[in-house]
């Protein structure tokens, strides 16, 4: 047995376990309501993030789509911008990375819409101009950030920030809330 490995294990698990109890739980609660409202109210929710947190975006709009069902409510409609790839490089390619999320939301955004960026730095440029594409068109925004929540804490309307310095477990948290605010959607 490799007691560097265990060690590494330990420690990885005692920091997350850590991080879990300074969660900002009032803000997930407001994204909870805020989600249950639109759905009631028929509106779209938009998700978007690089990397990791594009993958997660992936996620949380499945998730939000099917796993937050609730026989009797109105079903939620969720999309990742980060799934068309041909758009994503189409955008990046004939005007700029910067703007791959601004673009797609051009296309659909409607006032009263939910916008969810996932950034674990709260710094990614086209993630700001996804969000101030969103705000300029009357939605309602949220970030699940990381770190100290970087300009885009200062930008959504509701953060949630994972106070961590470490990007895995950031991202690690970033996919427990979204089964989290998911589980409570489905048992509203």
């Amino acid at each position: 047995m490799n007691t560097e490995n265990l060690e590494i294990i330990r420690q990885y698990l005692a920091e997350v376990g850590d991080t879990l109890t300074r969660l900002p739980i009032e803000s997930i609660t407001r994204v909870v309501s805020l989600l249950d409202e639109a759905r009631q109210k028929g509106k779209s929710v938009f998700i978007f993030g690089n990397g990791g947190s594009a993958a997660t975006a992936s996620h949380f709009a499945s998730d939000l789509a099917k796993g937050a069902i609730n026989p009797g409510k109105p079903r939620i409609k969720a999309i990742a911008f980060t799934d068309n790839v041909p758009l994503l490089s189409a955008w990046a390619n004939d005007s700029s990375y910067d703007d791959i999320f601004a673009e797609q939301l051009e296309n659909f955004l409607e006032a009263g819409d939910i916008t969810i960026a996932i950034s674990g730095s709260g710094n990614s440029v086209n993630v700001l101009n996804g969000i101030r594409k969103a705000k300029a068109g009357g939605a309602t925004t949220i970030g699940l950030i990381g770190f100290s929540g970087g300009k885009l804490a200062e930008l959504v309307d509701i953060p949630v920030v994972v106070p961590s310095q470490s990007m895995e477990q950031v991202e690690d948290i970033h996919l427990m809330l979204e089964h989290i605010i998911t589980t409570c959607l489905r048992n509203l």
